[in-house]
């Protein structure tokens, strides 16, 4: 039976995303992973995209599984290179050197 998308659900991806360090990117799969719930990642990025309205977490430091920044986004570059992370190429972080090791 598929869990709902409750308040619980997301403060629970929320806590993980509030862990990542400064500098680090954690990918959407990533964390779905760490909640026990590997196949979704589409989930994870759902909650991304309403964080704002359930308190301050570092949203800006989830990125998809190659890197990439969310399109539109500006503020997301300008915040992870704030903190040290390494872009890649535009519009990408460089995952390999930016990735929250758990």
């Amino acid at each position: 039976m598929a869990r709902i998308l409750d308040d619980a659900l997301i403060y629970e991806i929320l806590s993980v995303v509030d862990e990542i360090p400064e500098g680090k990117v954690a990918t959407y799969g990533q964390i779905a992973r760490l909640i026990g719930r590997e196949r979704n990642a589409r989930l994870v990025g759902r909650v991304m995209s309403m964080a704002e309205f359930y308190g301050s977490y570092p949203y800006h430091r989830v990125v998809n599984h190659a890197g990439r920044l969310v399109p539109g986004w500006t503020e997301q570059k300008e915040l992870l290179i704030g903190e040290g992370a390494v872009m890649k190429k535009e519009g990408y972080v460089d995952i390999k050197r930016c990735q929250w090791e758990i």
